[in-house]
């Protein structure tokens, strides 16, 4: 199976592995004629691929992390835990960049929130200094954390892990900021890392995802 992400536009199509065979070979030669009419429709419309006057090769999926078997047995926890309460003006801060952030989603087209958020993702990025310290990004996102608790506005992962990120640039202070893909069920996140790649503040179940977009690292994907 193949999951494209629309980083532009926002949308999300999986390809079954018939049709995931069918997107690589079209992929490796550029040609359409690879693709179903109805398919190659669709794909088109929906933005996932650009019309050109010849046939233009592009990057090849990549490869997700295999899902262990689970044979239904599996166990995630429900609901929430509080989290824990932060100093008054980090929380201040915190709340601001939040702030920002939902005023970003919301300010525009639904269509185009998630490139709005990229993109102030990567401006806040190249004004970062230094990068932050697992203690400093495990910070942020706690705080941000706690904050979110009490907005009444939708405040999930994409929310919550951009905000970190603005935190933690208003003070000049970097970290990795990563959207992905896990499999078994078809599942997306967003989520916050230190430089050397350790989730920030994330449950063991986070490991499983792809990053199929990482903005601030030294190695970064683009959509």
């Amino acid at each position: 199976m193949v999951v494209l992400v629309h980083y532009r536009n926002g949308q999300v199509l999986c390809l079954p592995p018939a049709g995931a065979g069918l997107w690589r070979d079209a992929a490796a030669t550029g040609r359409l004629d690879r693709i179903p009419p109805g398919l190659a429709t669709r794909l088109l419309t929906a933005g996932l691929l650009t019309p050109t006057t010849s046939p233009t090769p592009w990057s090849a999926p990549l490869i997700a992390k295999s899902a262990t078997a689970s044979w239904g047995s599996a166990e995630h926890p429900a609901g929430a835990a509080r989290p824990a309460a932060t100093r008054t003006s980090t929380a201040a801060a915190a709340a601001a960049a939040l702030a920002v952030v939902l005023a970003t989603t919301r300010l525009g087209s639904r269509s185009a929130a998630m490139y709005r958020i990229t993109t102030m993702i990567r401006s806040a990025l190249s004004i970062c200094r230094r990068p932050a310290t697992p203690e400093q990004a495990e910070a942020a996102v706690l705080a941000v954390r706690r904050v979110g608790w009490y907005s009444p506005a939708r405040t999930a992962c994409l929310e919550e892990s951009a905000a970190s990120v603005l935190l933690l640039a208003s003070r000049r202070l970097s970290a990795t900021w990563c959207h992905g893909v896990a499999p078994d069920p078809i599942r997306l996140h967003a989520w916050v890392q230190t430089g050397d790649g350790a989730p920030v503040a994330e449950p063991p179940s986070t490991l499983a995802y792809t990053p199929t977009l990482t903005i601030g690292g030294r190695h970064q994907h683009l959509p």
